[in-house]
């Protein structure tokens, strides 16, 4: 009858352990159901499920024991009944979902929370793994932080943990996303952007509104449309009539002071690097949209052209105005040109607008969103800048190429 012992050492990280183990088990003709191994600031936790076929394990742990001892390492061997790992083996086939926490800095009360309600809806966390780089204590070199949870069970209600996560997300200053674990989640291939307050820090329209002398006006009626409160089209007629008679030289003065979002160029040069496919969908105008895309090297620009004659803005706009409708045919068009299923594309967004669009990519992230947006997308980053979408697609500090702005 075969004999299941599950073998757990811990002690101080060194070459060599795995290998001797292994070796001796090896020996002995010992089968490996499962191992995993980790190390937290040079110690070593290394589990083995082994099957031994001759009912006689002893001989083989007594050399694991004495071999454990002399590299200073504590040894436990806990025989496992056949029930027990039958149900384990019937485990595999419940839904895996990844938890990522992104904040500036996780503390244990963020974990905490976090384990506490995933306790509550009766899911297992397999496995924690931190995917930002090492930081000093006194460092100020990095400020962002990200642990990943890979969590295994059969939740009765997703959407209602989801809701759980989001709520102590403000309290917390943490962003919380849950992902299904598949092979969608490591497969992403196109990024789809909303531009202004998302890819740059500002509304271009309400730029072009100072310059006009008229900015309290627009900014009012953006505000008001970001918060899906009046139509996105009838809104940006009544803002785009408002500039008619601006220079069309003030559209290169506001270009060239647009200011970047935290973490876009290190974002856009990683999936550059990686062969992505990134395009922006913006229900602002084209000039400035251009102006990104030779900045950051993406691929598709889709954004709204204004009308301009004899040097000066008309007031109105060619062609069909791009608003949430528009940009989610958009994304669709340009994921079926690439050969892209819709579970492979990113959509990044803050504004009602956007929601379409959120709505059908296989990730949807409302970035440093309004209330609403927030609460209606399936994922929301608040707390960092946009490089930490890396982190969701589960890219590790130390995989990412040097990059040094221009």
């Amino acid at each position: 009858m075969k004999e299941i012992i599950l073998i757990n050492l811990s002690g101080p990280d060194q070459s060599g352990v795995t290998s001797s183990v292994t070796a001796i088990l090896a020996k002995h003709g010992v089968n490996i159901l499962d191992i995993g191994q980790a190390v937290i600031h040079n110690a070593l936790a290394l589990g083995i499920l082994a099957e031994f076929s001759d009912n006689d394990s002893w001989p083989a742990l007594k050399e694991v024991l004495f071999r454990a001892n002399e590299l200073g390492f504590q040894s436990r061997f806990s025989p496992v009944s056949a029930d027990s790992y039958q149900e384990w083996v019937a485990d595999k086939g419940k839904d895996r979902h990844i938890v990522t926490l992104l904040a500036r800095k996780i503390t244990a009360e963020h974990i905490s929370r976090v384990s506490s309600i995933i306790a509550q809806y009766n899911l297992n966390i397999d496995n924690i793994s931190r995917l930002s780089g090492r930081v000093g204590i006194d460092s100020e070199e990095s400020n962002k932080s990200c642990v990943e949870l890979s969590i295994r069970g059969e939740s009765t209600d997703l959407a209602d943990l989801k809701a759980k996560f989001l709520e102590i997300s403000s309290e917390l200053e943490l962003d919380i996303a849950v992902q299904k674990d598949d092979m969608y989640r490591r497969t992403r291939r196109l990024v789809c952007f909303d531009m202004d307050s998302t890819l740059i820090e500002a509304e271009v329209i309400d730029e072009l509104a100072i310059e006009a002398g008229i900015g309290d006006q627009v900014a009012e009626i953006t505000e008001q449309a970001m918060q899906g409160k009046i139509d996105f089209d009838e809104s940006f007629r009544r803002r785009v009539a408002l500039l008619k008679g601006l220079d069309e030289s003030v559209l290169e003065r506001v270009a060239e002071r647009l200011k970047l979002t935290e973490g876009a160029e290190q974002l856009l040069h990683m999936l550059n690097t990686l062969g992505y496919k990134t395009a922006i969908l913006s229900g602002g105008f084209t000039y400035f949209a251009r102006h990104l895309q030779k900045k950051l090297k993406i691929d598709y620009v889709h954004a709204n052209e204004l009308d301009i004659q004899d040097g000066k803005v008309t007031g109105e706009v060619k062609g069909v105005i791009v608003n949430g409708e528009r940009k989610a045919e958009l994304l669709k068009e340009i994921a079926h040109h690439e050969g892209i299923k819709l579970d492979q594309v990113i959509a990044v967004g803050d504004g009602a607008n956007d929601l379409p669009m959120l709505s059908i990519a296989g990730l949807g992230i409302a970035f440093r969103a309004k209330p609403l947006v927030r609460e209606s997308a399936k994922h929301a980053i608040s707390n960092l800048g946009l490089d930490a979408i890396l982190y969701l697609i589960g890219m590790r500090d130390r995989d990412e190429s040097p990059f040094q702005p221009k």
